[in-house]
Formats: C-alpha cells, sequence, structure tokens
C-alpha cells in the first residue's frame, strides 16, 4: 500500500491515496556519491540540538501520519461491505486535499503571527483542530461506520475537514524543519518525514485494522471461554486516544518549544505564485504534468478496488494486515535499490519498465480475484502476498525514478517551488481517478436478489434486482441472498489497462523518451 506526498519531500497510500495512496514510503534520491559522502560526513556531527530537533520532527511527522493511515487506510476496508463501490468513491474524495496543498502553501508560509513564529502560527492551530475533531469523532465514529449509509456525507466531510488540517501541518513542518536542524543536516529533515509518516500511517492501518478485528483478538489475546464480538480497541477508543495525543503534543509545543525568528518576506506570495505559473508556461513541463495527470489511469483499478474485492470474497483484514507488515519493511529496500537504478542520465528507464509491469501486476491481481476460494489457505495468501510485493515493488520504483528525474530537472533558483508543482500533479494523478473508477465499478455491477436456501416448498419468493443501498435493504429484510451477476471490478480494470496500454504506447512512451534526453537548461525557467 503506498502512499505519495504532494509537497517537495516525497512519501508513499495508498496506497491510499494517493494516494494516496500510500499512505507507499520514499526516500527522496539525490546523487549516490554525494548523498554517501554526506551521510558519511554528518553521521557523526549530530549535536544535541540536532537530536532533539529529529526527535520532535519525527513526532510532528507521525501526528500527521494519524488521520491519513486512517483516511485513506483503515476507514475504507471498514466501510467495505456496509456501503456499496460509488458511495465508498464519494468517501475518497476526504483524501484530495493532501494532493492539492500546493494551492495554498504560499500562504502558509507568508502570513504568520510574529509573538508565535512563522511555523507554529499554522501548526498550533492546525494540530489542536486535528486534536478536537478527532475526539468529537471519537465520539460518534463507530456509530457512522456502522451506519455508514445514513453517515455516508458525515464522515466524508469530517475526515475531508482532518486530511485539509494535516496538509496545512505538514507545510508548516516542512518549514520547520529548515531552521530546527542544523545547515550540516538538512538531510535529515526527509529521515525524519519517512520515519514519522511511516509510524504514524503504519499505526493507523495495519496495526489498528487488526486489533479492531474481534477475529484477531479472539485467536491471539483471548481464550477459548472468553472470546468476544468486538476487537482490542474500537475505531472510537483509538480517534479518542489520538485526539488527545495531538493536544497533548500541541500543548507542549505551545509552552515549551520556542521558534527561531525568520527573514521577513511580504511579497512571498506572489512571488511563488509567480514562479509556480512560470514553470507551468514551459512546454516541455506542460508535456510532463500532462503525463503525470493521466499515467496511473492504467493501474488505477488495481490500486483502488483489488484488496476491497479481496476482502469481498473473504480475506479476512488481519491477513491483509499481515500482507501490508511484511511488505512495510521491503518497500524500504525498493526504494534503496530503485534510488540506484534511477541514477545517471536516463533516470526515467526504470520508470517505462515498471510501468509496464505495473500494467501486468493489474492483470494478475484480476486473475487472484477470479480464482479465489472460499477459504484462503497458506498457498493462496502467498500468492496474494506475492502479487502484492510485486505492485508494490513497481509502484516504488515509478515513484522513486520520477522523483529522480525531477530532482535533475528542477531550476535551482525556484527549485523548492518546481519540485512542489511536479510532486503534487504527480501525486493528483493517482487521486482524481479513484472516485470515477470506484463509481464505474458499481455502475458496471449487477446484482439480483434472490430466494433463500432456506425458504419452504411452496413458499413464493420473487427474484428482482438490486440498485443501491435501499433495494440491498429489502433483500435482507426479506431474508434473501444478494447475489452479484456481473461483477464491475473485471470490467473496471480491464478498460483501465487497456487505456494504460494505448496511451503508453501511444502518447506516454515517447515523450518520455524525448523529455528525458532534453539538456538542463530546456527547463530552466530563468533561461
Amino acid at each position: 500500500m503506498t502512499m505519495r506526498h504532494g509537497g517537495s519531500t516525497s512519501i508513499p497510500l495508498t496506497k491510499l491515496p494517493d494516494e494516496p495512496t500510500l499512505p507507499e514510503f520514499q526516500f527522496e534520491a539525490d546523487d549516490e556519491d554525494d548523498e554517501g559522502r554526506e551521510l558519511r560526513r554528518t553521521s557523526k556531527g549530530l549535536t544535541q540540538k540536532d537530536k532533539r530537533a529529529l526527535a520532535l520532527l519525527i513526532a510532528l511527522y507521525t501526528l500527521q501520519g494519524v488521520p491519513l493511515g486512517l483516511t485513506m487506510g483503515s476507514l475504507p476496508y471498514l466501510l467495505q461491505g456496509k456501503l456499496d463501490y460509488s458511495a465508498i468513491g464519494i468517501f475518497s474524495l476526504a483524501s484530495y486535499p493532501y494532493s492539492l496543498k500546493l494551492f495554498w502553501s504560499p500562504i502558509v508560509d507568508a502570513i504568520y503571527n510574529k509573538k508565535l513564529g512563522r511555523r507554529k502560527s499554522w501548526i498550533l492551530p492546525s494540530q489542536t483542530a486535528v486534536g478536537l475533531l478527532l475526539l468529537y469523532i471519537g465520539a460518534n465514529a463507530d456509530a457512522w461506520v456502522e451506519h455508514a449509509s445514513t453517515h455516508l456525507k458525515i464522515l466524508t466531510v469530517f475526515f475531508f475537514a482532518l486530511v485539509l488540517l494535516c496538509a496545512t501541518q505538514d507545510i508548516a513542518v516542512d518549514g520547520w524543519a529548515l531552521t530546527l536542524l542544523s545547515p550540516e543536516n538538512l538531510s535529515y529533515a526527509s529521515t525524519a518525514q519517512t520515519i514519522g509518516l511511516n509510524i504514524g500511517y503504519f499505526m493507523s492501518f495495519t496495526v489498528f485494522l487488526a486489533v479492531q478485528s474481534p477475529e484477531f483478538a479472539n485467536k491471539y489475546f483471548r481464550s477459548a471461554d472468553a472470546q468476544l464480538d468486538v476487537g482490542l480497541i474500537t475505531l472510537n477508543q483509538y480517534t479518542t486516544l489520538c485526539g488527545w495525543g495531538f493536544l497533548g503534543l500541541t500543548a507542549f509545543l505551545a509552552l515549551f518549544k520556542r521558534e527561531n525568528q525568520e527573514k521577513d518576506e511580504n511579497d512571498s506570495v506572489r512571488k511563488v505564485y509567480r514562479s509556480i505559473w512560470a514553470v507551468v508556461k514551459l512546454p516541455q513541463v506542460r508535456s510532463l504534468l500532462a503525463i503525470h495527470l493521466i499515467a496511473k489511469v492504467g493501474f488505477i483499478a488495481n490500486d483502488a478496488v483489488t484488496n476491497l474485492k479481496l476482502l469481498e470474497r473473504g480475506l479476512k483484514k488481519e491477513d491483509l494486515s499481515l500482507a501490508v507488515l511484511i511488505d512495510f519493511p521491503l518497500e524500504i529496500a525498493f526504494g534503496y535499490y530503485a534510488a540506484k537504478w534511477s541514477t545517471g542520465p536516463k533516470p526515467l528507464r526504470p520508470w517505462l519498465m515498471a510501468f509496464q509491469g505495473r500494467l501486468v501486476a493489474a492483470l494478475l491481481s484480476m486473475l487472484l480475484v477470479y480464482f479465489m476460494p472460499r477459504e484462503v489457505g497458506w498457498f493462496y495468501f502467498v500468492l496474494i502476498l506475492l502479487e502484492h510485493l510485486i505492485s508494490s515493488f513497481m509502484s516504488t520504483v515509478q515513484f522513486v525514478s520520477s522523483n529522480a528525474f525531477h530532482t535533475q530537472i528542477a531550476d535551482p533558483v525556484i527549485g523548492g517551488t518546481y519540485m512542489t508543482l511536479l510532486n503534487t500533479i504527480s501525486n493528483l494523478g493517482g487521486t482524481w481517478p479513484r472516485y470515477f473508477v470506484l463509481e464505474g465499478v458499481e455502475r458496471f455491477t449487477r446484482r439480483e436478489c434472490r430466494a433463500p436456501d432456506s425458504l419452504q416448498a411452496g413458499d413464493a419468493f420473487e427474484t428482482f434486482s438490486i440498485h443501491g443501498s435501499l433495494d440491498a435493504e429489502k433483500c435482507k429484510a426479506l431474508g434473501g441472498l444478494t447475489i452479484t451477476t456481473q461483477d464491475g471490478y473485471y470490467i473496471m480494470n480491464t478498460i483501465c489497462v487497456v487505456a494504460g496500454t494505448i496511451l503508453f504506447f501511444t502518447f506516454i512512451k515517447d515523450r518520455i523518451l524525448h523529455l528525458q534526453s532534453l539538456g538542463p537548461r530546456s527547463w530552466r525557467v530563468s533561461a
């Protein structure tokens, strides 16, 4: 599962949602020789001040990962079975702010209270608001999820607000990292982000899905005569705990952490927006942005729907969590080797190869879902895990490769703005199709309500088609069986793979090879 970060530094929601996205996490790739020398030079140079700053940054990024893991990871799985795919697509809109934060990041950088500091002026209110929202959600979340069909809008609005506030906090924390750490140890900022976001996302997705599962709790933590129908922790309890965590760390920041004063730049908002527009006007940048917006169409159905289908077909949530747990350390290794492959004059060559690999993985996932047995044994679980690792590997290679290319072409005069623009649009390319894919899965799916096996001879039961939640509830009330006669997942995944294949061979491949061949001056705004 991967998640892609839309800012100037990068991570993997997941897939969510983007990305999420993974949340999928990633290290930003620079020249490996320079990076190696820098790490060797600074590995013994972390002062006590830098160590404290690093711990604070990890804590702040961990807080940020908690709501993201819930929104892009756990909630879609908890809602599966209670909502149709069209409704889950509506909830996926809650992850959009993380892919669009470029549009208000200049405001966060420029408007602040001098007494609080440039970064704390946004971090303190953002985290306080997140904490209070989590406390309120913690009083209602279980009921909202249990009756999701009637609470879909309120779920979407509240988690949209959480992601919006987390995106704003992320902008401020990214900027604060530049002054918290000493100049020679700034490379540790991306390390703090990677560790923190991984921990927060991992806790709210993989760990939470396991411990909230009654089956997991009964199997591993309870005796045979102490079985319960609830897990070790409920969604209400978890969100409440996280809310108090947010408020506690925010209080610590307000009372005990002072922020160094930064140079005041009154025209920075106007300057940054002008810089963004100057970058967008470059024809080669427009081509690259267009590719980023459409490149993930081919495998978005696999990323967005396959795991939900596996759960629908009988895979246990705790088994899916185990697959993500196994994948977690391997993604870090994937990122390391992908960074090595993406160095040199052709950083996008691995991206092109991984593109084709992700199309193949999308086809393999359909076969896994289609032939999935009623009871998943260890052999079939290994097959699911292998397919998951293949998809994760290809996704990581693409992400690192594109990020390496962004690093090479970014105009150093406005490097931060340039990178933020490219990464944001790349992240958006994995976010915007998700709603339409989930909507398409539901539109193409056909279901019928049929007589139950226990129906007595002579009892009347009229089969009818199910269109929407009202028909599904009617079928349940009548004691009927909901039978899927046509699964829209296969149709949408096929459409996406075919569309991605056509786009790759008619447009994307040739344009990527051309853009890769351009010299650095072709990408310079200053030129």
